[in-house]
């Protein structure tokens, strides 16, 4: 069972110290997170000024200062369309990286999510798949590429609403569809649903990104405390 790192998302350091924006600070906590038990990364590769970024240069800088400290690590990158919202300045983007992550993450409820993943596949990088709802697991049902996915990512609590009845729908939209699941929660629902992917056979993931909060409700003190609890979790729920 896969249990990933998500080292920063969106969040910024006013919301926790550790929250790792340069390549320095990326590296520094992908390192603690794979001592504590992470087999995979996933972050936002950020600016100068810590925002977001696709820009080739700066996402060179975050994967070489990541495998360097974690040499034998895949290492995957957001390319949410929030980052780059236009879908052709995106895969503009995406179509000068030279420096390449080894999986990236495509959002299918977004625009643009069908020619991202053609564009990463093309380029011979892994795409997993993000299903927010019902209707991104049938865009990706439908579309045939599912089964060129590395992963699929069930993530039902990242928009309002109940996440238990959102995730039976994509599951079920699913069902036909053969290929790695990954199911983690955000905020509230984080470490239920770490428990719940153990149960399922799923794969899962932690990290900053998801919670700043350990399953005790003290705060973490960085991704590695969090990969720690979660690594005890799926320890005492795998089937």
């Amino acid at each position: 069972m896969l249990l990933k790192a998500a080292i920063n998302g969106k969040r910024m350091r006013d919301e926790h110290p550790a929250v790792p924006l340069t390549p320095r600070q990326q590296a520094q906590q992908a390192a603690v997170a794979v001592a504590a038990g992470a087999g995979a990364i996933h972050l936002h590769p950020r600016d100068a000024h810590g925002r977001e970024s696709l820009a080739a240069e700066e996402v060179a800088a975050a994967l070489e200062a990541i495998r360097a400290a974690c040499p034998s690590t895949p290492v995957g990158v957001s390319t949410g369309a929030w980052i780059v919202p236009e879908v052709e300045h995106r895969l503009a983007f995406i179509g000068v990286w030279e420096v390449l992550p080894d999986f990236a993450g495509v959002n299918f409820h977004e625009p643009g999510a069908l020619e991202v993943t053609r564009l990463w596949l093309s380029k011979g990088v892994a795409v997993e798949a993000g299903l927010w709802d019902v209707p991104a697991a049938e865009r990706l049902r439908q579309s045939g590429l599912a089964g060129h996915c590395l992963r699929l990512l069930l993530e039902p609590a990242q928009e309002a609403g109940d996440p238990h009845v959102r995730l039976k729908g994509i599951e079920k939209a699913l069902a036909s569809v053969e290929a790695p699941r990954l199911l983690h929660g955000f905020e509230a629902t984080a470490w239920e649903f770490i428990g719940l992917a153990a149960q399922r056979g799923y794969d899962t993931r932690v990290g900053l990104e998801d919670t700043l909060f350990l399953p005790d409700c003290t705060r973490a003190q960085d991704n590695a405390e969090l990969v720690a609890a979660a690594r005890r979790i799926v320890g005492q729920r795998e089937p």
